[in-house]
């Protein structure tokens, strides 16, 4: 499956990218690369930096979610080696957390980070059926991206 995400700052488009994901027999959902590019105020592209695909350059899939997840469960998300090196550990379940789009219950938190910024945590909550609603960075910074629309 390939999924559009798109990230606007004050209205403006300031990065597309398309993530490839697939789920395996037990339910598992494996993530094996993106295509991103960051665009100016006019929406010319001007990197592609963080873009990388599995079996090309050394990459590797990674896990995405446990088909069950459990607190205390971690796993790489991705991984080329200097680009893309997420990790993930599941913090709660259940929870429950407002944004724009809607209200959502039964939702899964993580915390995620990366050797690659090394003191920045981010704690993300996800919706069954839709995927991440909110990304807030908790330590190294003070990002806020909040799901606003979905489309199926």
């Amino acid at each position: 499956m390939v999924v559009s995400d798109r990230l606007y700052i004050d209205g403006v488009l300031e990065e597309r990218t398309s993530d490839y994901y697939s789920q395996d027999a037990h339910g598992t959902v494996w993530y094996f690369g993106e295509d991103t590019a960051e665009l100016d105020p006019n929406g010319k592209v001007t990197t592609r930096e963080g873009t990388w695909h599995s079996g090309r350059d050394g990459a590797k899939p990674g896990i995405l979610m446990y088909a069950a997840p459990r607190v205390g469960q971690s796993a790489r998300q991705e991984y080329l080696k200097g680009n893309a090196e997420d990790h993930f550990a599941v913090v709660a379940t259940g929870r429950s957390v407002t944004v724009p789009f809607r209200r959502f219950g039964g939702v899964l938190l993580t915390k995620e980070w990366t050797p690659l910024e090394p003191g920045v945590l981010d704690h993300k909550y996800y919706a069954r059926g839709i995927g991440t609603v909110l990304e807030q960075t908790v330590k190294g910074g003070d990002e806020r991206n909040e799901l606003v629309s979905f489309h199926h």
